[in-house]
């Protein structure tokens, strides 16, 4: 119910409206469990107004008036059509093999890298999007989601959100002096360069060393960058490695740092959270057991 959300929406200067705690929030705790107001598909072949006027029709008055008081970009938008298809374009979410609109997650603002402290992914099998806290978040902070991949230069990042949303990011990371800043996108930078060449590990460019190498080094920017995101999926994929190499043990100490991560950035009771539990507690259980050679993978704990 609405009166017991951790959160409230403010107008906030300079940035319309935001979303402030209420109370100290702990990481991984559920901040929203939204159903769309509705969903489209990606691209259509029509005239997209139409399509979304089809969509509108049939909501109600208050559901109707939750989508026509987001924001939209450009604020220069004039027309009943216009302001919805921008209303759309700046608020959809992915949602499976289409877009939906949430009302209530819209409202969260963006942060790059360090700056954001909470995450969103959607529940197939629910037909949900849920929001957690991937930081403790004290009262009075505002709650910030990301956009987009900010695991690249302020200038990219900035010129992504300025062309896609017509905003200058000033959150703490783009505010940053420019020595800091140049620190902040080199570490980014060589994070996303390091998740690539992870990937080579499915055409065998590399070994499951290399590859649990890799993944350390990863792990270890993000400590010094504050970027905490995407850790369920990282160590997920080295427990993919480790069976793959058929290590038990290694399989164990990823898998259970797979499951706290993706405990806080999805919820102990999502799909890939409890997959990866049923992992660690029978490792050669797990599709990709055995299909390389015998190796030992290295582990984040000594």
């Amino acid at each position: 119910m609405k009166h017991s959300l951790p959160f409230h929406v403010v107008d906030l200067p300079g940035k319309g409206k935001g979303v402030i705690a209420l109370r100290d929030i702990q990481q991984g705790e559920l901040l929203i469990r939204e159903e769309p107001l509705f969903i489209l598909p990606t691209s259509t072949q029509g005239n997209p107004s139409v399509l979304i006027n089809r969509t509108l029709a049939p909501l109600s008055y208050a559901q109707r008036i939750s989508f026509f008081s987001l924001s939209f970009m450009p604020e220069d938008v004039e027309g009943y059509d216009a302001i919805a298809l921008a209303t759309l374009q700046t608020n959809a979410i992915s949602a499976a093999d289409g877009i939906g609109i949430f009302p209530t997650t819209a409202r969260l603002n963006h942060g790059c890298s360090s700056a954001f402290n909470a995450v969103y992914s959607w529940r197939d099998r629910e037909q949900i999007l849920v929001v957690h806290a991937l930081k403790a978040i004290r009262r009075g902070e505002e709650i910030l989601t990301t956009y987009t991949d900010t695991k690249r230069p302020r200038s990219e990042r900035r010129s992504f959100l300025q062309s896609h949303y017509h905003f200058h990011c000033s959150c703490s990371v783009c505010s940053l002096p420019d020595a800091l800043s140049r620190k902040s996108d080199d570490r980014l930078t060589k994070m996303s360069a390091n998740f690539q060449e992870l990937a080579s590990w499915g055409t065998e460019a590399i070994d499951g060393v290399k590859a649990s190498e890799i993944a350390i080094g990863i792990w270890h920017l993000g400590e010094e960058e504050g970027y905490w995101s995407e850790r369920g999926r990282l160590a997920a994929d080295i427990v993919h490695v480790a069976a793959a190499h058929s290590d038990a043990d290694s399989v164990i100490s990823w898998g259970e740092l797979a499951a706290e991560w993706y405990t806080y950035e999805l919820g102990s009771d999502s799909d890939l959270t409890i997959s990866v539990r049923h992992t660690v507690a029978n490792p050669d259980s797990h599709p990709a057991w055995g299909t390389r050679s015998r190796q030992r993978i290295k582990t984040l704990t000594p």
